[in-house]
């Protein structure tokens, strides 16, 4: 396992070497975005995903800006309609490729495991027309083995002046909550911004967290006010991409029941040195497990969010910070014996500061915690993934140092430590297995083109 563990960081340094022979000042092959605008990837990131205060307003929108070079427009008037579209397909990829090692090896598998690719995706990503701008991602999973929808949010954005107040205002089409957001302290795009797909991960979750990731459809509003106050408010409804339509619900446990309706409120203050935003957000979900109707259970998150960006120069100093706390009523699990009680709650947040060096490096730090009503049986014990007292207690820490030679290239390593996981430090599954066993080294290089 050390042999392996040495090889892996010595590849990965190599790598790191050879790169940097080739360093350049400004990327030579850019995303879609900084091909339809002219400008850097650094145009709008701190680093990818993390928005900048450009980046919010590029988002805000519509993803439409662009050169005037870039684009093939037609006058509108009278019975002719108008043309104002891109030259070529706003197109771009990435491809992933990482190593995972756990301090102890999952049962019955191979320790030490390298993804080549972890994952390849493609994107439609910028403006189709006037007033209107894409986010569309596509991701084939190797493990999977299959290309699927991943995170989409299409939307039209315009704005108008009121005693020289800009009033923007918008809709979206999305398919999983938050990911409309502008902010990297909320779930889609909060931290980490990189995430291994084999090592365990803690069982409980808030809804909101992931939970109707790509496997709902949203249509909402969003506005803000003079680049100050921003509201935000959707309606989802279960789509569950790769199964029949129209859906009979038999092989999800989140069934829609109605519309769940997303809220997002938000206040910012944008300086030349200090962009802060202050926040909350929340959804109400009702759905019935394994069909379309029938005793339904209820779920209902909410919480407040932080961020605070400081430049030092060319640095950047990011804080940012979220917590959640989900109240259910699992009537129609209770009803069929997947979980002990119906009154639950979680409670879920998290911490992190974060040093970006120009945009070359940046150093990460954060710690998360979950915690909620005990059930034996919504927390089954099992091995690795289980938990022996039904507990969904989990708490640690994650620290990330990302390279980036060029602004399409990062090469990151990351480590997560355990104190607690799902339920206990020692022996969390009843079959000896430790939280600290779940500790986990990460590299990953991501090629963005």
């Amino acid at each position: 396992m050390r042999n392996l563990m040495l090889s892996a960081v010595i590849l990965f340094a190599l790598l790191l070497l050879c790169v940097r022979r080739e360093i350049v000042p400004t990327a030579t092959a850019l995303p879609s975005y900084a091909r339809q605008t002219g400008l850097p990837c650094s145009g709008c990131h701190y680093t990818p995903p993390e928005l900048n205060a450009a980046g919010r307003l590029f988002k805000l929108m519509g993803y439409i800006d662009k050169m005037k070079d870039t684009g093939i427009t037609a006058e509108s008037g009278g019975r002719r309609s108008g043309l104002d579209m891109l030259a070529s397909l706003p197109l771009g990829a990435w491809f992933e490729t990482s190593f995972t090692s756990t301090k102890a090896a999952q049962t019955g598998t191979q320790n030490g495991n390298f993804e080549f690719p972890q994952d390849v995706s493609l994107f439609l990503a910028g403006a189709w027309a006037p007033h209107v701008g894409s986010f569309l991602q596509v991701t084939y999973d190797a493990q999977g083995d299959h290309f699927s929808i991943d995170n989409t949010d299409i939307r039209y954005a315009n704005k108008k002046q009121f005693n020289g107040r800009d009033w923007v205002y918008g809709v979206t089409l999305n398919n999983n909550p938050t990911v409309e957001d502008l902010w990297n302290s909320t779930p889609a795009w909060g931290f980490p911004f990189i995430v291994s797909d084999s090592a365990p991960t803690p069982t409980a979750a808030p809804l909101i967290g992931g939970g109707l990731a790509e496997d709902v459809a949203g249509i909402g509003a969003y506005t803000m006010w003079d680049q100050h106050l921003y509201f935000a408010g959707t309606i989802y409804r279960s789509d569950h991409i790769g199964s029949p339509q129209p859906t009979n619900g038999q092989s999800t446990t989140i069934n829609i029941r109605g519309v769940a309706p997303y809220w997002r409120l938000a206040w910012q203050q944008n300086g030349r040195k200090d962009n802060f935003e202050i926040g909350t957000y929340g959804i109400h979900v009702k759905a019935t497990p394994g069909a379309i109707q029938g005793p339904e259970d209820s779920y209902t998150d909410w919480g407040p969010d932080f961020q605070y960006d400081h430049t030092f120069g060319k640095d950047v100093l990011s804080v940012r910070g979220s917590y959640l706390r989900e109240n259910s009523a699992l009537v129609a699990s209770l009803a069929s014996g997947a979980a002990d009680q119906s009154a639950h709650h979680l409670d879920s947040g998290n911490l992190n500061a974060e040093y970006h060096f120009g945009n070359r490096y940046s150093a990460n730090a954060g710690w998360f915690m979950t915690s909620g009503t005990p059930d034996p049986l919504l927390y089954a014990q099992t091995a690795i993934t289980g938990s022996a007292n039904g507990g969904p207690r989990s708490t640690g820490y994650i620290a990330n140092f990302s390279f980036w030679p060029m602004q399409n290239l990062d090469l990151a390593a990351q480590y997560t430590a355990y104190t607690r996981f799902n339920g206990a430090a020692t022996s969390y599954d009843g079959a000896g297995r430790n939280a600290s066993d779940n500790n986990t080294v990460y590299l990953l290089a991501r090629f963005v083109f």
